[in-house]
């Protein structure tokens, strides 16, 4: 379900990259193709029917352009489900693809969070969780660099709950095709990484994340997609986290105080930078 309110959410520039949010019912067709052509360059098995199909069921598409062209994307599904018998926001990430060229840039981390933040702004009070699909070790190398506590990792057994929430929200999402042992999901047509994109960088093994995702998901290569879960929570951030939403709070509330300044009548004072209000830890 998209919320009812959609809040505005500007685009997101980081040097020369660019991240917009758009709601998935807006997208034209050329751009639905410009989205599939990128998926398939760098995954094979994706046929138009079914990324039509998987697009379809996901309300936002975060898009990152680098000199105007589309060099990544990321879909999101918002739904409401029942976690500890309370009402909980449940955000699915669905096809995310970043060409090679792009991988060094924070922007895809930069939007993903501005987008989530703001979302959850328009639903305040209830607790929020990732779900998410990991078939590549960068997709889930993602969770250690942002979040303190995520599911699965190397360096803990989740807690009971935690795992029964995670199996709960997979076996309704994914049905037969989740493997609750493994803790995998297995696509009847998976889409599988092209070439070398699939190859490990030598070095990369060193990181014990890395080495973890390999182990718990040895048939990733395959395209078999490893379930994890994480609260979406301010508490939840690692201290690389808090930078990136605290420098994007310093950059929206600076934005914001200009642009009141620029619309304010002629006779009133210029609004000093100075007086622009830090952002809450």
């Amino acid at each position: 379900m998209t919320l009812s309110l959609t809040p505005d959410i500007p685009a997101l520039q980081v040097a020369g990259d660019v991240a917009d949010s758009v709601l998935r019912s807006a997208l034209g067709a050329s751009e639905r193709h410009e989205l599939f052509a990128l998926l398939d360059r760098h995954f094979e098995g994706v046929t138009p029917v079914q990324f039509a199909r998987d697009l379809e069921e996901k309300d936002w598409v975060l898009r990152i352009r680098r000199e105007g062209r589309l060099v990544g994307f990321t879909t999101l599904q918002l739904y409401s489900a029942t976690i500890d018998g309370t009402c909980a926001q449940v955000l699915y990430s669905g096809d995310t693809i970043v060409a090679p060229e792009a991988w060094t840039s924070p922007v895809l981390a930069r939007g993903w969070i501005a987008l989530v933040r703001a979302l959850q702004q328009v639903q305040p009070g209830e607790r929020w969780y990732w779900l998410l699909l990991s078939s590549g070790f960068r997709t889930y190398r993602f969770l250690p660099v942002f979040w303190r506590d995520f599911w699965p990792r190397h360096d803990a057994e989740a807690p009971a709950g935690v795992r029964e929430t995670l199996n709960a929200l997979a076996t309704a999402r994914f049905g037969e095709s989740y493997d609750a042992r493994a803790g995998v999901v297995r696509f009847a047509h998976p889409q599988r990484l092209r070439g070398a994109l699939a190859d490990i960088p030598d070095g990369r093994t060193d990181d014990p994340h890395v080495r973890y995702f390999l182990a718990r998901n040895p048939g990733w290569r395959a395209g078999d997609e490893l379930v994890c879960l994480t609260e979406l929570s301010d508490a939840n951030l690692t201290a690389a986290g808090l930078r990136m939403v605290r420098s994007d709070a310093r950059r929206s509330s600076l934005s914001t105080s200009l642009e009141s300044a620029a619309q304010a009548p002629a006779q009133a004072p210029p609004l000093a930078l100075t007086q622009v209000p830090p952002a809450a830890p």
